[in-house]
């Protein structure tokens, strides 16, 4: 396998000049062109960027877009509510809903799912789970629009293809834009869109000021350097 892995990455490597930045177009036609693997691979955009995480409070870069062509990964789904918002959670395609039962699941170690959504009045109830679900961006929050009173639209955004971002403890941020066997054109356009809600995500400064590099990779393949003056 490592043999098989060294001889992919030498290939990869050869396509392009890693000392040079590319346009996203260039990225994306790159990693096309890498050997392939016996899985669909995802494709990531990675940000590194100049703030201080231990200044994460006062200068946190985060927010939520949806990507024009999804993800191309099925999102599991889970919702905390109660009542009513119980049935239209699970007509919307909630993959579990609940209140203290699936809180409970949770702290006995289940973690299968992609996205936790949340009714502000469960939040109280949820708080307990900041430890679990925290560390992990699993935990429900206003500003990526996962708390909030309207799950049904919720659910169906987030399974069509919208993603959260956040800057980490390393002051990185990662997200995917897609398949590798989405079209190039659709990756282009994907990865656009997030590049841009992550250049405008401080909005009290230029745009892209916190931004040091930007990479584009795929699963298994090599980081191709963006170049940052297409998106300012």
């Amino acid at each position: 396998m490592a043999n098989k892995l060294s001889k992919r990455m030498k290939i990869a490597a050869g396509l392009f000049d890693k000392t040079k930045a590319h346009s996203l177009k260039e990225a994306i036609a790159i990693l096309k062109k890498t050997p392939k693997t016996k899985f669909d691979e995802t494709l990531e955009v990675s940000a590194k960027l100049t703030v201080d995480p231990k200044q994460a409070a006062s200068a946190s870069i985060r927010g939520a877009i949806a990507l024009p062509h999804g993800t191309g990964k099925k999102v599991r789904v889970i919702v905390f509510c109660k009542g009513e918002e119980e049935k239209r959670a699970k007509e919307a395609g909630a993959d579990a809903v609940g209140a203290e039962d699936l809180a409970a699941k949770i702290q006995g170690g289940w973690l299968d799912f992609d996205v936790a959504i949340a009714t502000p009045d469960m939040m109280k109830d949820i708080a307990k789970l900041g430890k679990v679900l925290g560390p992990r961006g699993l935990m429900p929050n206003p500003k990526s629009g996962t708390v909030t009173q309207d799950t049904a639209k919720a659910i169906k955004e987030v399974k069509a293809g919208k993603i959260g971002f956040k800057m980490d403890k390393q002051a990185g941020i990662h997200a995917p834009v897609g398949k590798l066997s989405f079209t190039e054109d659709a990756l282009y356009t994907n990865a656009h869109t997030l590049i841009d809600a992550i250049m405008s995500a401080n909005p009290t400064g230029p745009r892209g000021q916190y931004v040091k590099t930007l990479y584009i990779s795929s699963t298994m393949g090599p980081g191709v350097k963006l170049d940052l003056a297409e998106f300012k």
